[in-house]
């Protein structure tokens, strides 16, 4: 069995050797046994948090570089114009504290998640068409979380603070540069 215990970074230029196909509620967990589509026995022992994104890449103690791909599953794709009706539609579903997977181009776009009978309502009354389907299902992160885009957290707004507070002309405040 290959234990797979190390996240690669992104930029990591390894080379995968198998790779692994998981729904997404598997690629939530740290620790779990899997069975590579190559036939190959594998354990994940991975620090919590972080779920595993499509196309990540695991070091097995051994060595080995396992892809993760993620599986075909059901899903509601709901599709509307691009624009100001998608970002209704990805206002009010993501108030309702679910994952989403957004895609789309200029003229159209989409929202997928779980199957959810009021989801899908809402879905339909804001304009939507929908499409009950098997689909991977690889969620945004969210803004907040570690890797995705640029970080937001605590020392950001600790520096845009500091910046005010030290470049602000109207505290009547005298500095030196």
């Amino acid at each position: 069995m290959w234990k797979l215990i190390e996240r690669l970074e992104a930029t990591s230029d390894a080379i995968a050797e198998d790779s692994v196909t998981l729904p997404f509620e598997l690629r939530m967990r740290g620790r779990l046994k899997a069975t590579s589509d190559a036939g190959r026995e594998l354990g994940l022992f991975l620090d919590r948090g972080p779920v595993l994104r499509h196309g990540a890449l695991l070091r097995a103690e051994s060595g080995e570089v396992v892809e993760v791909r993620a599986a075909s599953e059901p899903v509601v794709t709901a599709r509307v114009q691009g624009g100001l009706a998608l970002a209704r539609l990805c206002y009010h579903l993501g108030n309702r504290h679910v994952q989403l997977a957004i895609g789309g181009d200029n003229h159209e776009g989409w929202v997928r998640f779980p199957p959810d009978h009021v989801l899908e309502a809402l879905a339909i009354r804001l304009g939507a068409a929908i499409e009950r389907h098997l689909a991977p299902f690889d969620p945004e992160p969210g803004a907040y979380a570690e890797g995705h885009g640029h970080h937001h957290g605590y020392q950001q707004h600790a520096e845009i603070y500091d910046f005010q507070h030290h470049h602000s002309y109207r505290q009547g405040h005298k500095h030196e540069h």
